[in-house]
């Protein structure tokens, strides 16, 4: 490790009454959104328990018909890296580059499908709440994956206020945020649905965030996809206008409103963040109250292995650090963490901004999400991930999304995500593996009545 390495890594953990910030108050948000669409979504008004929230819009619609061991098949026929972006962009017969897209590549077109025999997997209705599934007719048109919009409610069941309240903290419920739809949200281009409803919503979700972080909240978003990004970071950047973001996924969620091809706004949240991709993106309506708040050096993937060709060429060109999965293989998480850091905190100390999608994790361990990709991250990885940015004590605010109990094909599938989800906040949050937290409070231990005479004579 190089000395500089090694400063920074000291700088961290040993001397943390100086640079690492006390958190003692949490605050859960909910955000409805579903498939780019604002929806009404379930409200959740438990006492004393948290409220998730349900929103979506990413690339549900995006992947392919799952193989039964609960992953992706290369699309049509390619063999793939695990960064992506390493197989061809487009041949003459597909489509070359796009004018529009302002020297970038148009995203890889990929069919939507649902399940082979056309239905949703389930355990039937009744034996949740979360978990019912609505008998809705799925249209050959409409064949997204429902009910991400229901994946706050199944973390909720899983245990994440309670869990948060037994490391110690000062929670606070923002409730389920309640969006009005805008009437005759025409499509942009033709292709992006809803996008003055899903602006709109954002921008209420930003001075929800805004607010929590300037009352001295740390924030933890539950939603349903990941476009909720937009309005968390816009929100916790007018406090923190310095913060940096890392940014667990297996996508890279940086398409255009030009380059790209399904027209979801679940894949496009970072490209509207990044200052460096201002240029880049049309007039768009619902949307011009964003202001970019990151450079492409205050931002770090972690996970990446499923990575459309034109977000492959905006990495590289604006030279945005990533690890791929081959990147953790070849390193160690320990490593990537550390590197990480060294990037973004290495040189100065700010706020931390984690947004953490679920299909980071590999299918195996997390297979009620919508576009899950093999080879993802073990137990371990990604919980190792939150504790060590716990351990900065700089985390500012999460962003936990894409469980979608819908999608699972048992309800022990749809625990085991949700789960998941709540041990990698909880880690985040300063649960260790060993027991207990990194921040345990003076703890007495009983004293035998024996022992105590003995001292007292």
């Amino acid at each position: 490790m190089s000395l500089r390495n090694s400063f920074s890594r000291v700088l961290r953990t040993q001397v943390p009454s100086v640079l690492k910030k006390s958190v003692h108050s949490v605050a859960v948000i909910g955000a409805p959104f579903s498939r780019g669409q604002v929806t009404a979504g379930p409200r959740h008004r438990g006492a004393g328990l948290g409220c998730g929230a349900p929103q979506a819009g990413r690339r549900e619609e995006d992947g392919e018909e799952r193989r039964e061991q609960g992953g992706l098949p290369p699309r049509d026929g390619e063999r793939r890296g695990r960064e992506g972006g390493g197989h061809p962009v487009w041949g003459e017969s597909s489509g070359q580059r796009d004018g529009r897209c302002c020297g970038l590549p148009r995203e890889r077109e990929v069919g939507a499908t649902v399940r082979g025999d056309g239905t949703k997997g389930g355990a039937g209705p009744g034996q949740n709440p979360w978990w019912e599934i609505h008998e809705e007719e799925v249209k050959e048109s409409d064949q997204r994956k429902k009910g991400v919009e229901y994946g706050p409610a199944a973390i909720r069941e899983a245990g994440l206020m309670k869990r948060l309240s037994s490391l110690g903290y000062r929670l606070k419920d923002f409730g389920d945020l309640s969006f009005t739809p805008v009437l005759k949200d025409e499509p942009f281009n033709n292709l992006i649905v809803n996008p003055r409803s899903v602006g709109l919503a954002n921008q209420e979700l930003t001075e929800v965030v805004s607010k929590a972080v300037s009352d001295g909240y740390s924030c933890v978003t539950v939603g349903g996809d990941h476009s909720l990004a937009i309005g968390t970071i816009s929100g916790h950047a007018r406090h923190c206008p310095d913060l940096c973001v890392i940014w667990v996924d297996a996508h890279a969620d940086i398409n255009t409103p030009l380059t790209t091809v399904s027209g979801n706004l679940h894949g496009q949240p970072v490209a509207f963040l990044l200052r460096e991709l201002q240029d880049k993106i049309p007039p768009f309506p619902g949307f011009s109250w964003i202001k970019p708040c990151i450079s492409s050096s205050n931002i770090v993937y972690i996970g990446l292995r499923d990575v459309d060709p034109p977000e492959h060429f905006i990495l590289k060109n604006y030279d945005i650090q990533y690890f791929s999965m081959r990147d953790i293989d070849r390193l160690g998480i320990q490593k990537v963490m550390e590197q990480t850091f060294d990037l973004l905190i290495g040189k100065r100390q700010r706020p931390i901004h984690l947004s953490f999608d679920i299909d980071a994790f590999d299918p195996t361990l997390a297979p009620a999400t919508g576009t899950p990709v093999v080879g993802g991250l073990t137990y371990r990885e990604g919980v190792y991930i939150g504790e060590e940015i716990h351990n900065t004590g700089l985390l500012s605010a999460l962003d936990m999304v894409e469980v979608n109990p819908h999608l699972a094909t048992s309800e022990e599938e749809a625990k085991a995500t949700a789960s998941l989800a709540v041990d990698v906040i909880a880690s985040s949050f300063g649960q260790t593996r060993e027991g207990g937290t990194s921040s345990m409070t003076n703890f007495l231990l009983p004293v035998h009545e024996k022992s105590q005479k003995t001292k007292n004579v």
